[in-house]
Order: structure tokens, then sequence, then C-alpha cells
């Protein structure tokens, strides 16, 4: 009827049938705070999701896009990944690239959302005039301004958290008062969070003790918190058998759905690209060919850690003394931070060159892959500590600050693959050359490394399990993307409603 006798509208509604048809592909906006530690889990989700044939675009800002583009051959060209894409867009953020203020958080931090909030404005309203529009928003800690540019223009968020579900309710507990927290007057008070060990005072997330150097990092990350009504979920990297009971109890309060562990991708899709801000040196993957099964201990204390040169030294001695074999990175000091080029000990490359080598940066994920490796020195980063328990390999918790102590204790007491070596760097303390040689020992060689590696493949095998086909993370990466889809087909045909109610008849 209404085909004949209005031709003009049957046209208009055909027009609008078949720009819906292509309207409601998904589009997935990833932002990403400017930090390798957070790049890469959000990277390794846009990667989950392309793979199960999502539309990605993964954003962060130009400064640090370029050093990703330079380290990995990133392209501007969208790369295929299973039955969907992934490309990368990113944005300015007002200040030049050597921006002396760009080293305070507390400077940077207001500066980025000034500008970021106008620059994912732009690019949402530049998706759509090109009719790709931006479908659902998924970003990370210390950004949670991102939520309400999702919010402004209708469009569904969630947020990825990218430290365990422990530090995540440590914090909660915090914001609202739920258990007494250390203070100025009681600091060293110890916690007693719901489903969890007892911590000690230097065993919180340190960010949250008051005599924490880097407490804007706290307000920072709790921020984040306040702004959780926005999201419609709270995506994880972590899986539900390594966290059930906290998992299980957070879920009281949040929708939460752990999706990791997130470098476990059983397809093994695109490897290469990866969020990595400096040139990773391969050839220490021949170097560990080269070497006996369950020999080397690798030591990395990730994207921004950084050691005093007398800490360095005494790492040094107690490899050189212990005569175990090892893979060190020892990273290059950020540009413009005043900080020196760590130097090794006179002599040390050439008593140690069979069995040792140095590089600045190392594939992590396929070194602690490698049979060669025994064990992990590591400063305990949530990235760090899941690579290791989803590769099987023992750890030596070597934690400087923020959610590491608290990942340190979990890796010792909880989870069973480690051994306690350093400690947070507001303690100041030096750890000996002589403390280094007898944990690299005890964690590669007699029955307390049998017993940790025994552990450690056990943890590898529950998490295969995690992300295999039917498995618990698996599941829930299933339902985000279902979830995804559904939300993104009623937000268009509303939009497509509201159009047809305007046509004149």
């Amino acid at each position: 009827m209404i085909r004949n006798s209005e031709p003009k509208l049957w046209k208009e509604l055909q027009v609008l049938k078949s720009e819906m048809g292509s309207m409601a592909l998904v589009h997935v906006l990833l932002v990403s705070f400017p930090g390798q530690g957070h790049i890469n889990p959000l990277l390794r989700l846009g990667k989950h999701l392309a793979a199960k044939g999502l539309p990605v675009t993964f954003s962060t800002t130009q400064n640090v896009g370029k050093d990703m583009q330079e380290a990995n051959d990133i392209t501007d060209k969208a790369t295929p990944i299973g039955d969907g894409f992934l490309q990368f867009d990113f944005f300015e953020d007002g200040w030049a690239h050597d921006e002396p203020k760009r080293k305070e958080l507390s400077d940077y931090l207001p500066q980025l959302e000034l500008v970021g909030k106008q620059m994912i404005t732009r690019m949402i309203k530049k998706y759509g005039d090109d009719n790709q529009p931006v479908s659902c928003i998924i970003n990370n800690p210390f950004i949670p301004w991102v939520c309400d540019v999702a919010n402004e223009h209708g469009i569904p968020s969630a947020m990825l958290w990218v430290q365990s579900c422990a530090v995540f309710a440590a914090y909660y507990h915090y914001l609202h008062k739920l258990v007494p927290f250390p203070s100025n007057t009681e600091p060293h008070m110890d916690v007693q969070l719901p489903s969890m060990p007892l911590f000690k005072y230097n065993e919180i997330p340190d960010f949250l003790h008051p005599s924490s150097s880097f407490q804007i990092l706290g307000t920072v990350i709790l921020e984040q918190l306040k702004n959780l009504s926005i999201p419609f979920c709270i995506l994880m990297d972590t899986f539900h058998e390594l966290e059930h009971e906290i998992i299980d109890y957070m879920s009281n309060f949040f929708l939460i759905k752990p999706v990791g562990p997130l470098v476990k991708n059983p397809q093994a899709l695109n490897a290469m690209i990866r969020g990595d801000c400096l040139k990773v040196d391969h050839d220490c993957i021949e170097w560990l060919n080269s070497k006996p099964q369950a020999s080397v201990v690798y030591i990395s204390f990730g994207s921004v850690v950084y050691q005093s040169q007398e800490q360095i030294d005494e790492i040094a001695y107690g490899l050189l003394h212990s005569q175990v074999s090892f893979l060190w990175v020892l990273k290059p000091p950020p540009r413009d931070s005043g900080l020196k080029l760590h130097v090794l000990p006179d002599g040390f490359s050439e008593k140690t060159k069979n069995r040792g080598k140095v590089v600045q940066w190392s594939p992590q994920e396929e070194v602690l892959a490698h049979p060669s490796v025994a064990a992990f020195l590591t400063h305990c980063g949530w990235n760090s500590s899941v690579e290791a328990l989803t590769s099987g390999v023992p750890v030596l918790t070597f934690p400087a600050w923020g959610d590491q102590v608290t990942n340190a204790k979990f890796l010792v007491d909880v989870f069973c693959v480690g051994i306690r070596l350093g400690h947070s760097q507001d303690e100041n303390r030096l750890i000996t050359r002589d403390e280094v040689k007898k944990c690299l020992l005890e964690a590669t060689v007699g029955p307390k490394a049998v017993e940790l590696k025994q552990n450690a493949l056990k943890w590898k095998m529950k998490a295969e399990a995690a992300v295999a086909e039917g498995g618990s993370s698996e599941q829930n990466l299933q339902a985000i993307v279902q979830d995804i889809r559904n939300r993104t087909s009623t937000v268009y045909t509303k939009s497509i409603t509201e159009q047809v109610s305007n046509i004149e008849i």
C-alpha cells in the first residue's frame, strides 16, 4: 500500500533499510592510557575481539603511538585477524614530544583529559561521517574520562581492568572505607579483606599507603573506580580459576567478566602486532635455543621500573657468583628522565659470555614460553605475573611499587610459584649479591625448584583450559561479543526508528 501510494516514502525507507544493514556492523574503539603496561593487555583484547569477527580500532596518544609503530612495524592499514580486523588511530595530546612536563603525572594527566576528550569526540564524529560509527568503547584505568565521552554520545562502554581482581578489591574497599587501612597514625596496620589472606601493611597496593611516593597514581585509579556506574561491564585480565573466591565476592557489586589470560591466544593470531615501545631483540630466542632445558634465569623489570645502579651491581655479582645462565633485559632509561644508562661491573661481560646475554628489550611472551627458561626474576607487574603463571615458569619476586607488592605476595603465598627476593622501593633496602645468589640457586636447583615448577605447571594447564573452547574466559569473551552486538543492534534500531518517524508522508 505504501509502495504504491507513496513512492518517495518507499524509496527513503529502502535507503534507510540498506543503511541500517551497514550501520549494524559492530565497531569497537579501544582507548588506552599511553603506557606499555596498559597498552599490551588492551591490544591483546582487541586481537581477541577481532578474531571473533569485530572491526576494532585501537587508539592511544600519538607520542607513544609513534614509538609503537617504529618498534613493531605497525602500518596505517587495517590488519585482518580471524573474521574481523584491527586498525590503529592515534591522537595528539596537545604537547610537543619533548615537553618536560610529561615527566610529571600531576601535570600530564589533566592535559591528557582536556585534549583527549576533544580528540576522542572528533574520532567518534569522523567514524560516524565515514559510515563506520563507533558502537562500543573500551578503556583501561588512568583515563576514566573516556567513559564520560562515551556516555555523552550514547555509546555503550566497558572498562578493562589491567591488574588482578584482588588489587581491584583492595582499591574498592579503600575507596568506600569498608575496612581499615594503614594511616599516618597507624602506618603498620594489617589489612583483612574479604575472601583474601591477611595483608601486612607493606603488602597492600602501596599507592594506598600514606608513605607512598606515588600517591598521585592511587588517586587516579580511585577516580576510575568512582566512575564505574557508566561502563556496562568490567573486563579483567585474569581467569576465574586463578582468583575464583575474590571474583565471586566482587561480582556481588559489579558485573565482572574475567577474559584472561589475554596473552594466551589459542589461535596465535598476528603475534607481531605488539604494544612494545622499544625494538625487540629477537636474537635472544636463537641464544635460548642453544641452552639446555630449564637452565636459564630470565630477568626483566618491565617497561617502567628503573633500579639503582647500586642494585644492578648487586644483581650482577649475584649472577656471577651463582654460575647460573641468564638472559637479562637491561633497558635504557626513559627519554629526558635525567637517569643514567646502567653499566655492568668491569669484566662482567667477559666472565659470563658463555652463559649470559644482556639485551635492551625482549619478546617476553616467547622467552617465557621457551623450554630453556627455568625461572623469572620479575618486578611482578600484573602482565609479567600472568605471563609467568600461564607459561608455567617459577618467579623470583622483586617488586618496586603499586600493585607489584601485592602481586608478589600472591605469587609466593597463594599461587605458590615464587621466592621472595626484593621489596618495595619505598623500603629503600638494597638486596645484596649473597641474597641474589641464594635465591637464584634455590629457584633453579634442588627440591624447592621442583616444587615451584610443579605448581607453575598446574597454573599453566588451568590458564590454557580457561581460554580453550568452552573454557571460563572463552565463554565470557563470547558473551561480551554477543552483548556488544546486541547493544549495537538496539542503538541503531532506535536510530533508524527515529529517522523513519521524521520522514514526511
